[in-house]
């Protein structure tokens, strides 16, 4: 954690990617590309184009075609997904009253800088680890995208217990407004007992109405039954320094949640992300189809 996240900048890659090289596109982060220099960028290619042979020793193909294999397959799945799920549904919370919008774990997310009409009067707090969030504003600032009146940046380590502390510090947040959090790809590298912390700390404090929407793997990520492509991510996380390190049942979610004061409202499994978010997107590029990760869902849940 003493360093920006690798996977926070491989998930900016692969929405970079995606923006690029698609018309219709399932989420479109137009900033993210802007946010990696040219360095970079190359060098994610260049190495996943080369991962071809790790995710599928069988391919036959230039490194072009490798490379959009490794991020259409195996890459952009989840980030793409869990972020159109998860502001499709801040849009609607907006609606319904919530005026504050959490990102923890913020990484390279860019809603601040292209946020829409609608989050006008959304007072927006990004949340992340001291290293990644100032390696954030460091490529913002070369880009003199300029910084939005209502965004606010909080630097905290999640699995701290003062990370709290850090966000009622803030004079902008007010724990008495309807709020909606995202919390995605977090759950994946929290033990379940500091993931379930966190969850009891956010609904403690924000107010009944407030929402928080995150993805998790499946009860079956580390065993044989998971998917070739779950995996392999898996081993690709640990080589990367952040290794995986909890997995949990519909049920087991479900009861955790109900602890904490919240209910389900929205619950999507891999072949519901499929057809509910890629489907616009795969009619119109037949060629290169995305199917949901394998054994990653999606869950939205509202604080009673």
């Amino acid at each position: 954690m003493e360093n920006k996240s690798l996977t926070a900048l491989v998930s900016a890659f692969s929405r970079a990617y995606h923006a690029e090289h698609n018309q219709i596109k399932i989420f479109d982060d137009s900033l993210a590309r802007q946010l990696l220099t040219d360095e970079e960028y190359e060098g994610i290619s260049s190495n996943m184009s080369q991962a071809i042979a790790f995710f599928q020793p069988e391919f036959v193909g230039s490194p072009e075609q490798g490379l959009r294999t490794v991020v259409d397959h195996q890459l952009s799945p989840s980030p793409l997904g869990r972020a159109a799920f998860a502001e499709q549904a801040l849009e609607v919370a907006v609606t319904l009253s919530a005026r504050q919008y959490l990102i923890f774990a913020a990484g390279y997310d860019t809603f601040a800088y292209r946020q829409s009409n609608w989050a006008t009067d959304l007072q927006i707090f990004e949340i992340d680890h001291p290293a990644t969030a100032v390696d954030k504003r460091r490529r913002v600032s070369a880009l003199h995208l300029g910084v939005p009146a209502n965004l606010h940046c909080i630097t905290a380590d999640l699995t701290e217990p003062n990370w709290l502390s850090s966000v009622l510090a803030c004079p902008a947040f007010d724990p008495s407004v309807i709020s909606f959090s995202s919390l995605l790809g977090i759950s994946y590298y929290l033990p379940k007992d500091v993931f379930k912390n966190l969850l009891s700390v956010i609904a403690s404090l924000l107010p009944s109405g407030s929402s928080i929407v995150f993805d998790y793997p499946d009860e079956h990520t580390f065993t044989s039954q998971a998917g070739e492509r779950a995996q392999r991510q898996v081993m690709m996380a640990a080589r990367a320094g952040e290794p995986m390190q909890a997995s949990y049942s519909y049920l087991e979610l479900e009861e955790i949640l109900e602890e904490v004061n919240f209910d389900i409202q929205q619950h999507l499994t891999p072949s519901e992300i499929t057809r509910q978010l890629y489907k616009t997107y795969n009619e119109n590029t037949p060629e290169h189809k995305i199917t949901a990760f394998d054994n990653v869902n999606y869950c939205l849940a509202v604080k009673r």
